[in-house]
Formats: C-alpha cells, sequence, structure tokens
C-alpha cells in the first residue's frame, strides 16, 4: 500500500503528552521516542499545559482526563478556545475512566480519538500515526483550496 504521507513527515511533528502519573509519562515518552518521533515534549503537572499548548503548539496532544486541579476535562475546553476553527489538531484521550459519560463528554469537547487505561502500546502508536496522518492530509487539503481560491 502507497502512503500519502511520508514517514519522516510524521516523525517531524510536534507530540505533547500530558498525564500526572510519572509512570504514564515514562511509557509513552519511551513509546515515541522508540517510535522515532523527534519533538516530544511531557508534562505531569496539569497547571503548566495551557501554557505549554500555546508555546509548543504541538500537532498532536495525548492527553489523561483524571488529574489533580486542572482536568482533562478543563484542559480540552481551553485547548478549542486556543485553536483556529479551521485547524484539525487531534487530542488523543487516554484515561482510566472509560465511562459512557466520560468519552462522550471528551468527544463532545474535541477529543478525536479515546483510549482506555491500561492500553496496548502498538495501538497507541498507530493511533497516533493515524491521527497525525490525518492532520498532515488535512493541511495539504486547507493549502490546495486557499491556492485554488487564489486562482
Amino acid at each position: 500500500m502507497t502512503h500519502l504521507v511520508s514517514t519522516e513527515e510524521l516523525l517531524s511533528r510536534r507530540i505533547l503528552v500530558i498525564d500526572d502519573e510519572d509512570a504514564n509519562v515514562l511509557l509513552l515518552k519511551t513509546l515515541l521516542d522508540r517510535e522515532g518521533y523527534r519533538q516530544t515534549l511531557c508534562l505531569t503537572d496539569p497547571s503548566e499545559a495551557l501554557d505549554t499548548f500555546i508555546r509548543f503548539d504541538p500537532h498532536i496532544v495525548l492527553l489523561d482526563l483524571m488529574m489533580p486541579g486542572t482536568d482533562g476535562y478543563q484542559l480540552l475546553e481551553a485547548f478549542r478556545r486556543q485553536s483556529k476553527t479551521d485547524e484539525f489538531r487531534p487530542v488523543l484521550v487516554l484515561t482510566a475512566d472509560t465511562t459512557v459519560n466520560a468519552r462522550r463528554r471528551a468527544l463532545s469537547l474535541g477529543a478525536r480519538d479515546f483510549v482506555g487505561k491500561p492500553f496496548d502500546i502498538v495501538e497507541i502508536a498507530l493511533r497516533i500515526a493515524n491521527l497525525l496522518e490525518m492532520q498532515v492530509l488535512y493541511e495539504r487539503l486547507a493549502e490546495a483550496k486557499t491556492k485554488a481560491s487564489l486562482e
């Protein structure tokens, strides 16, 4: 199968990981490093997440929901307020709260995917790559649309 997006293009994307558990952050960081992603930033303090989101400008966010202080739902709302209406910046929620209400609430607040903990690391790697590939294709489509409107 021919891929529309090169591996190199995916691996150069910026990834922000936000989880208050050091073990989860270490697991995700190790996974991302092993896959070859070169621009990852990990946070265990959710109070730093919004400023980091603005400064780092990630292509994708891996987000826990249940955190002290500022929880993942509040961050989803804050990220949505900071994002442009015409951009696709996926948030992959990774959480132990797998209730129907948690899934629905996260997805309604802008999460693009939802995975329960404990998770399969191979599946997470595939989901990250899929979301990043969709993002690249979305950007290409937006560029083509802009170019066509200028002609």
